[in-house]
């Protein structure tokens, strides 16, 4: 019987050190008025050199598909 009584000990501390993390998480998005992370800028608006790069490529893909003579109807 003290087996059990061990195991059921073990698994509850394994099982509150799994959910601290969350209880942290709940604490501070009440904490800081619904925003866990502090203030963030939304996805997107930080410029990048990648998205630049990526946007130059896609812009010269477009025109490079807009100057494509259209093939001639040989029948």
């Amino acid at each position: 019987m003290g087996g059990v009584i061990e195991l059921f000990i073990v698994m509850l501390v394994i099982a509150g050190a799994a959910f601290v993390p969350l209880g942290y998480f709940i604490y501070k998005y009440q904490k800081d008025n619904a925003q866990p992370f502090g203030e963030t800028e939304p996805h997107g608006d930080s410029p990048s050199a990648v998205n630049d790069f990526a946007e130059k490529v896609i812009a010269l893909v477009k025109s490079k598909v807009a100057k494509k003579p259209e093939s001639s109807e040989a029948g």
